[in-house]
């Protein structure tokens, strides 16, 4: 069985999948010996060595000391919130973290913004779990003005899925821009919201899970939380 090689560095925990492929077009890897190419696998007892010396896992213990990865993205449009390698622009290789993450929930492929992955499969039902009511603060852009009533309409709630939304925070920012706070998250809330009013979401960006803010991050970016944005999401939670 066979791995390529870009993965195989990022497995070890050295480096994540984009650092190798940098490194290996620098041409600073080899595979018994010879000099890796783009493309290149490796099998069982293939010997790998990044500048001559034998690349081997390190500690799972990352820069910040914690046993575990906790992060936020700046998700562009286009990427899909998915584990699966098989999709195209999944989450998990567009961050290429060395360790294995997955997302907290979820962003549509057309939303952007402000999304938590981790490699801790204990806490992710902590932050979902329903009751917990966690606030979620989006910016959206619509195909028409933004008016009063349909601010008023939107913050009582809107039958989607079924069922009645819960009640919400609104404000106009903008004659096509609007800022709504959620305490829950449905499957395409927003969108499906403000169709109901005859409206279409032309952009819609996540900006706030309760005390972690997206701030300056640029598209693209990613961060580890801070230990007080991780007291926060998990006041019960002692190991991070």
């Amino acid at each position: 069985m066979t791995t390529r090689l870009n993965k195989h560095i990022a497995e070890t925990g050295f480096c994540s999948r984009r650092e190798a492929d940098r490194l290996i077009g620098e041409r600073r890897v080899t595979v018994n010996g010879i000099t890796a190419g783009a493309g290149a696998v490796v099998g069982e007892g293939d010997e790998v060595k990044l500048d001559g010396q034998p690349l081997r896992a390190r500690a799972v213990v990352g820069k910040t000391g914690r046993r575990h990865v906790y992060i936020v993205l700046n998700k562009p449009v286009g990427i899909t919130c998915t584990t699966e390698s098989a999709v195209k622009g999944n989450i998990v290789d567009f961050v290429g973290h060395e360790q294995r993450i997955f997302p907290i929930g979820r962003l549509d492929k057309e939303s952007e913004g402000l999304i938590l992955l981790t490699s801790n499969g204990d806490i992710v039902n902590q932050i979902l779990r329903a009751e917990n009511r966690r606030q979620k603060e989006y910016l959206v852009a619509v195909n028409k003005p933004v008016t009063e009533e349909f601010l008023r309409g939107m913050a009582r709630g809107v039958r989607i899925h079924g069922e009645m939304t819960l009640p919400c925070r609104t404000a106009r920012i903008a004659k096509f821009g609007f800022r709504i706070v959620l305490e829950q998250g449905l499957n395409r809330q927003i969108r499906l919201m403000a169709a109901e009013f005859g409206y279409r979401v032309t952009q819609l960006r996540r900006v706030r899970i309760d005390n972690v803010k997206l701030g300056a991050l640029r598209p693209g970016q990613w961060r580890n939380l801070t230990d007080a944005e991780l007291r926060g999401l998990l006041p019960q939670h002692n190991e991070f």
